[in-house]
């Protein structure tokens, strides 16, 4: 069973999203919350596999919550609830430690899918996020060369799909793009992500602009970010 919290300070909301995971034979509900405050007490005392957290609640926001969880070794994946893909505090979320992001009216199947997507160890990151976070990498930081200690680990290879990962290619699109299978991409990833101790894909975005390994170009100069 994968064991979920859900946090939003909006009652409705709040028991919206938890009736429709009880639905699930392989979903439990094990708390809710309606602050961030209250989420990391609740986790504390249940144990979830997985955190539905709004990002934007009084007191304690849905992002110092988030950091607050993930900043213990055997911590729940946080699943961001907003209202807009394109939400201000995606970075800052990405950063605290979040594993993906979902919108508010997202369909019943695709909460379902993107619970056990996350609660597998997957991150959930939609290409309209990640352009979002290449965006705001490129207003905060320009790192001029890669970092050659902080990549030092990884193979080549490794780190050609990282570089791959960080422009949000899916593994089949990594994979038609190296000539290999999917599989293959798959073993990769993992292997990276394991060197440079991340926790999944979203970090790995992360890393991959805080390295300088990809420098994404500034709005204006005639490319996309």
């Amino acid at each position: 069973m994968i064991r979920v919290v859900v946090a939003d300070d909006h009652e409705v909301v709040r028991g919206g999203f938890a009736g429709l995971l009880a639905t699930q034979p392989d979903i439990t509900v094990v708390g809710t919350a309606a602050d961030g405050a209250e989420a990391v007490r609740v986790c504390a005392g249940t144990a979830p596999d997985v955190v539905l957290m709004d990002v934007r609640m009084p007191g304690v926001d849905g992002i110092e919550a988030t950091r607050l969880l993930t900043a213990s070794p055997a911590h729940p994946r946080v699943l961001i609830l907003t209202t807009f893909d394109l939400d201000e505090y995606v970075y800052d979320a990405i950063r605290a430690g979040a594993s993906g992001f979902l919108l508010k009216d997202v369909r019943a199947e695709s909460l379902f899918d993107a619970v056990r997507v996350v609660a597998a160890g997957e991150a959930l990151l939609a290409p309209t996020v990640t352009r979002r976070l290449i965006s705001e990498f490129a207003r905060q930081h320009r790192p001029s060369a890669p970092d050659p200690v902080a990549l030092s680990a990884l193979t080549p290879r490794e780190t050609q799909v990282l570089r791959l990962v960080a422009e949000g290619l899916s593994n089949p699109e990594i994979a038609a793009r190296l000539v290999v299978t999917e599989e293959t991409v798959k073993t990769h990833v993992s292997r990276m992500l394991t060197k440079l101790g991340l926790r999944d894909r979203t970090q790995a975005v992360v890393a991959a602009y805080e390295t300088g390994l990809v420098v994404p170009r500034a709005r204006g100069d005639g490319t996309r970010p």
